[in-house]
C-alpha cells in the first residue's frame, strides 16, 4: 500500500531525524496500535527509543499524519 507523508509529518521527519524506513517498519510491522475514530497510532521500537505514527487509512494508501519519538 501507497504511504504518502502530510505536509507537517514531512517537516517533524525533519525536525526530528526520523527516517522514511523507520517509518515504513512502523507502519508495517508496529508492536502495538491504538485506534481513535478513524485515525490510528502505531508504535515501535527503535534503537531504545519508541517511534509513534498518527496515520489514516484510506482506499488503497497510508496517510501519515504526523509522527514523533516518545
Amino acid at each position: 500500500m501507497e504511504i504518502r507523508l502530510s505536509y507537517h509529518a514531512r517537516k517533524r521527519m525533519l525536525e526530528r531525524g526520523i527516517k522514511f524506513e523507520q517509518i515504513r517498519e512502523t507502519l508495517e510491522m508496529p508492536e502495538y496500535s491504538i485506534v481513535k475514530e478513524s485515525k490510528k497510532e502505531l508504535y515501535k521500537k527503535i534503537n531504545n527509543k519508541i517511534l509513534k505514527v498518527v496515520c489514516v487509512e484510506k482506499d488503497n494508501y497510508i496517510n501519515v499524519i504526523t509522527l514523533m519519538w516518545k
